[in-house]
């Protein structure tokens, strides 16, 4: 499948703008909650973003004024015959991992309540800009259940393993200062403020070198999981790639020249 300029489904609209991917959950009469329906439609529109030359940045926003997304859609999980295939109905795609594979850069556009899966789909995200209105929370204890869209393992790495346990075991959620204040935001915004915020950092990402903003995701990225020397040996090999390209060379050598200091 390969998107146009804007192509809707039954629970996303999709649109690309001048190197510009951007992706609304767009449930917004039951909060924008995650369901198969909205599996299916982001596997879709995931695996066209990853292969897409021309998309340089994705955001990533929920439709409607009270929810990014409120979790996942328990009337549809918990009505399914089996607790246990319905956990392996709903993960049989890897949405996550799709998520955190896209090859450009991800903002996530948040605003009033990011809770369970909306959570665990900002925390894929590279970078996370929140409205004021926001509310942050991981209430599956409180239903018998436990996080299974990576959320014990990529929040703990955010905000550190003694916020994240208490958010996990006792359903405590943060508003927006709060969750900047523990680096699960990087900018809190005005409600007003927030499209155009995003607008304007995705437009940034945007005019810069593709390769050259792929490769430094991807040396943060997978350098993370690195030792220090094995990190430092990918960000030359990736390095040597970019300035491999003559697009890069053209344009640092413009740079230089305008600063004085090239030939």
């Amino acid at each position: 499948m390969c998107p146009s300029e804007k192509s809707d489904f039954s629970t996303i609209v999709y649109e690309k703008d001048e190197g510009i991917a951007r992706v609304m959950l767009n449930r917004p009469s039951v909060l924008n909650v995650y369901n198969t329906g909205m599996r299916d439609d982001l596997c879709q529109v995931l695996g066209a973003i990853k292969d897409d030359p021309e998309v340089r940045v994705v955001i990533l926003a929920g439709a409607g004024e009270r929810a990014f997304c409120a979790g996942a859609d328990l009337s549809e999980f918990l009505t399914a015959p089996s607790p246990v295939i319905a956990r392996q109905v709903r993960w049989e795609r890897d949405i996550w991992g799709q998520f955190l594979g896209l090859p450009q850069p991800l903002i996530a556009a948040l605003h009033g309540y990011v809770l369970g899966s909306g959570i665990e789909m900002a925390l894929c995200c590279d970078i996370r800009i929140a409205a004021e209105d926001a509310r942050f929370g991981l209430p599956e204890a409180t239903l018998g259940i436990i996080p299974a869209a990576g959320g014990t393992q990529t929040l703990p790495r955010t905000i550190g393993r003694a916020r994240a346990l208490e958010m996990l075991l006792t359903n405590r959620w943060m508003d927006a200062r709060e969750a900047l204040a523990a680096g699960l935001v990087n900018r809190v915004v005005p409600r007003n403020d927030l499209k155009p915020s995003v607008e304007a950092l995705a437009g940034r990402i945007a005019s810069m070198h593709p390769l050259a903003v792929r490769a430094a995701k991807e040396a943060i990225v997978r350098g993370s999981d690195m030792t220090l020397a094995e990190g430092l040996e990918l960000e030359r090999n990736l390095a040597t790639l970019v300035l491999s390209n003559g697009e890069t060379v053209r344009r640092v050598r413009e740079f230089l020249r305008g600063r004085g200091t090239g030939p």
